[in-house]
């Protein structure tokens, strides 16, 4: 059944400041996948730096949103599952396509890279599952189990930093190793590392 207008503007008038700025996080994952697509057409470094730019863009908006909503008091579940929404496209979708762009496109590394969005995806489920839970009847949760998502901002920074180096593409930090009938560059081993320091539930991070 489609919706009408009026369901349309009752879900727009639902939403709040915090929101705004959640899809704003959301808006800069998206705009980095395409740059970085556009990069590998392209071949043009200023459309890879600007891809691995708007991660910390996006990491502003985040923290932003949740500061909003604990200011103005709004939190609610629909702020909480587009959060997570924007974050695994910031965060998630937004490094592997840059790292694929700078060269991490071997079989193995493909690999790593899905399984380092499906840590991802994991986080934020368990994350929203528990996340009353381990405020204790605060605003927000005492500490972090794993490491959050956004973290993947350092990847991404290294790649943008190999790029700013020439050491992307045949020249990656680590070369490539042939194993078995797919190729391994090393640095796709960080996104694998990453990935579990995330699902991690021993790892305990405050949260400030």
């Amino acid at each position: 059944m489609s919706s009408t207008p009026r369901q349309h503007f009752s879900m727009i008038r639902g939403f709040h400041l915090a929101d705004l700025f959640t899809l704003g996080n959301a808006a800069c994952g998206t705009a980095s996948v395409l740059l970085a697509m556009r990069y590998v057409g392209s071949q043009e470094l200023a459309h890879f730096l600007w891809a691995a730019a708007l991660t910390p863009a996006a990491f502003v908006f985040d923290v932003f949103d949740g500061r909003i909503a604990r200011h103005r008091q709004t939190h609610s579940a629909l702020g909480r599952e587009l959060d997570s929404l924007a974050d695994i496209i910031s965060f998630g979708l937004g490094p592997i396509a840059l790292a694929y762009a700078a060269g991490l496109n071997g079989g193995w590394d493909a690999l790593v890279l899905m399984y380092f969005v499906c840590c991802g995806v994991s986080r934020l489920a368990r994350y929203n599952v528990t996340a009353e839970s381990l405020s204790a009847g605060a605003d927000k949760v005492a500490y972090f189990e794993g490491t959050p998502i956004p973290t993947s901002v350092l990847l991404t920074a290294l790649l943008a930093l190999a790029a700013w180096q020439g050491r992307i593409g045949a020249a990656l930090y680590g070369g490539e190793w042939a194993i078995g009938p797919w190729v391994l560059h090393p640095v796709v081993l960080l996104f694998a590392l990453s990935g579990t320091l995330m699902i991690s539930k021993t790892l305990r991070i405050p949260k400030f």
